[in-house]
């Protein structure tokens, strides 16, 4: 059963240029992985700085093998201190099926 996930990452005040260049340099390694069946990345309209991306995975554990991803990390550690909270990441659990 797939799994989808909606990530919010926001950007610290004046670091919103740089933390959008990092967040689309993520979308085609991402979409090329192994198990990633969507990777989407939007900029919210009502709040300039705030990333969403909304994924889809084949497996949960699909989604825990994106997130040591080499691009992953290397975006994280990177944008750390651009950041004005840690991503909040937020696997979605379906209340209505079908």
């Amino acid at each position: 059963m797939s799994i989808h996930v909606v990530a919010v990452i926001t950007a610290k005040p004046g670091s919103e240029d740089a933390v959008r260049e990092a967040m689309q340099g993520l979308v085609e390694p991402t979409r090329a992985e192994d198990g990633c069946i969507a990777y989407d990345l939007s900029e919210s309209a009502a709040a300039a700085g705030t990333f969403i991306t909304v994924e889809e995975w084949n497996d949960p554990a699909d989604l825990d093998l994106h997130m040591a991803t080499p691009h992953i990390q290397s975006a994280l550690s990177v944008l750390g201190t651009e950041l004005a909270a840690p991503p909040a990441i937020h696997p979605l659990k379906p209340l209505i099926v079908g």
